[in-house]
């Protein structure tokens, strides 16, 4: 096919997509979720697949998505959005690995941090298991986001479910221990409610709707807690290749469910 054609049937495909998109928001007008939450999986199979010899190829180029969600939840009316991009499974792997993922993450916190941008940054996760000075590179760069009044974006970084679950639970023994309470006393009044105070997210709502890429239909261990009535929305797409249209189906999808909490 010649370049000419090629421009046309790119030109073409902008306004099909284009149209749909418009059609999306209208179906998905009026009952748009608050809190959004994504695991961005799929960037080293992308890569394999896109023929790169090194893995790290996959999370700099999903890394360079992040940005364009975000601005996509936020012409959405969403009001917080949770990103996991590091499972504390994903820790253990090989530094030769493990090495290229942290830089690419601290270099798009730092960005997602940078001047002009409105999101207010909140780093979650057991931040001792990262190397310390990851740890204190995304700490600091949430930190110069504090006085923000945007769309909250959480940071899920050496985050697992069950590990966020037994710091609350550890967190509540410790702070009822230092007010000289017993065990007794406590298994009297804990609710479920003394536990999400302890979580990473406390003060935050749960997520209205989460989405996964890459075809997995699991949470893996993703907000876990957190998302017992969530709606759930998985997509084919590997995370490098997740689109606006993609997003858009998202939200049009949970905008004609019927939400039951459990009931």
């Amino acid at each position: 096919m010649s370049p000419h054609w090629r421009s046309i049937r790119r030109k073409a495909s902008r306004i099909v997509y284009g149209v749909y998109d418009r059609r999306l928001l209208q179906q998905a007008a009026g009952r748009h979720p608050k809190h959004v939450g994504v695991v961005l999986d799929g960037n080293r199979r992308w890569a394999r697949e896109a023929g790169f010899t090194d893995v790290a190829d996959g999370h700099r180029a999903g890394g360079r998505r992040i940005a364009e969600l975000l601005s996509w939840c936020r012409e959405a009316d969403v009001q917080l959005v949770t990103l996991w991009l590091l499972s504390t499974d994903n820790v253990t792997r090989p530094p030769e690995e493990l090495g290229p993922l942290l830089e690419v993450i601290g270099g798009v916190v730092d960005e997602l941090a940078a001047d002009g941008n409105p999101w207010k940054l909140r780093i979650i996760g057991a931040l001792d298991v990262l190397p310390r000075e990851t740890a204190d590179r995304l700490s600091a760069a949430a930190q110069r986001t504090a006085g923000r009044t945007g769309m909250e974006v959480n940071i899920a970084v050496g985050y697992g479910g069950r590990r966020e679950i037994a710091d609350a639970v550890r967190k509540l023994l410790q702070q009822h221990a230092e007010k000289g309470r017993t065990i007794e006393e406590l298994v009297e009044v804990l609710d479920v409610d003394h536990i999400a105070e302890h979580l990473y997210t406390s003060g935050q709502p749960d997520p209205d709707l989460v989405i996964r890429t890459s075809g997995e239909q699991r949470l893996s261990g993703f907000l876990l807690w957190q998302s017992a009535h969530s709606e759930f929305w998985f997509c084919e797409a590997y995370w490098p290749d997740f689109r606006r249209t993609d997003f858009l189906r998202a939200l049009r999808d949970y905008a004609i469910r019927h939400r039951r909490f459990g009931s």
